[in-house]
This record gives C-alpha cells, structure tokens and sequence, in this order.
C-alpha cells in the first residue's frame, strides 16, 4: 500500500489545525508565552525571519505584530490558505506556497530561520538543515522547535543538537516542559534548540 501523500495528509488537517492550543494560540496565555519565548532569542525588529513549515501561519503572525519581517512557508495550499487569512491587514507578514525541504529563498537573506515541528519531517533532515542554514546572513541564528513524541514520531532533542553541531553549528537546548506553551500537560519530549550567528 502506497504511503499517504503529505500533502494532501496537511491539507486535510488545516481546517482544525488552530483548535490545538498550541497551534492557534487562541489563548491569550500561550500566546504570551510563546511570544515571550520566541522574543527572548530573537534578534530586535525588524529583523527578517524564515519561518519554514509554517503551517497555519500563527507563529509568522505573532511574529510579524511583534515588528518582526516575516516570510511564512509551506507546502500545503490549505494551511497557506488559512495563513494567508490570519494575517489580512498585518504589514511585514507574506506567505509563500513551497516545500520547506528546499525553500526557494534568497541565500543570506535572513536573519532568522525558525521552524516548528518541522525538521523531524524532513525526508532527509541533515540535508533540509544545510540548505535552511544557507538562508541565514552571517550572523543569523537557527531556531528549532522540535520534540520526540510519546507515539514515537520526531527527533530527540540529543538529535537535534547533534544534526546542528554536525553542520558545523553550535547549539543550545532548553526543554518546553511547561504546560504554559501547550495549554495542557505533556508527557513527551519538547524543547527548543537555538543556535545563534557568527
């Protein structure tokens, strides 16, 4: 039996895709703590980010109301669709319909790369890094949301670091154990991992 299409598998999911806490961010308190989080590490508008896999757009959104120039990507016409919605009439946010396994963007372009729950999808996610790592200025830093999860879908953040430092990176952890991101408990790996610029 022939492997589902993640294409048309994404598609499927972006209707509900924002009823999750921690996709919509629909309440205000995870959407303070993500935007605390993610302010935290980033460079001080209006920096440009990359904001690979970006589903629905909710992260690009928040990013861009921060001052933030934001491109969002994804491969699925249903989430850009939806993207594209959320962020009628916020400046410094577009959306562009491609493959966030080889995104087609300016080299050096960006200050910022971010992807959430992204990279453990890559059909090859050494290869997916090195060209996302392209994308960055000089000085621009990686940021990765990732996690292994209790089904046993995704990288172990010891993988994740691994794939940055084997791409000549460094990089540091931070576990996002606190419900307050996820609008419930968890019980599986989540973290972020940041490596910052030259």
């Amino acid at each position: 039996m022939a492997a589902e299409d993640p294409i048309v598998s994404w598609d499927a999911e972006a209707d509900a895709f924002d009823e999750a806490a921690d996709h919509g961010l629909s309440d205000p308190a995870v959407r303070h703590a993500w935007r605390r989080l993610l302010l935290e590490r980033l460079p001080e508008p209006p920096a440009t980010i990359a904001d690979l896999g970006c589903g629905t757009g909710t992260l690009s959104v928040l990013l861009a109301e921060a001052g933030f120039r934001v491109d969002g990507l994804d491969f699925s016409p249903r989430m850009i669709e939806s993207a594209r919605r959320k962020a009628d009439g916020i400046r410094g946010v577009r959306f562009l319909l491609a493959d966030a396994f080889d995104p087609p963007l300016a080299e050096e372009g960006y200050d910022v790369v971010l992807s959430r729950h992204v990279l453990w999808a890559m059909p090859d996610p050494a290869v997916a890094l090195d060209r996302w790592l392209r994308l960055l200025t000089p000085t621009g830093r990686l940021l990765l949301i990732e996690g292994h999860w209790s089904n046993g879908v995704g990288l172990s953040a010891e993988q994740t670091v691994r794939l940055v430092e084997d791409a000549g990176r460094s990089a540091s952890l931070t576990r996002l154990t606190d419900p307050g991101y996820w609008g419930r408990s968890i019980d599986d790996d989540r973290y972020l991992v940041v490596s910052p610029g030259g």
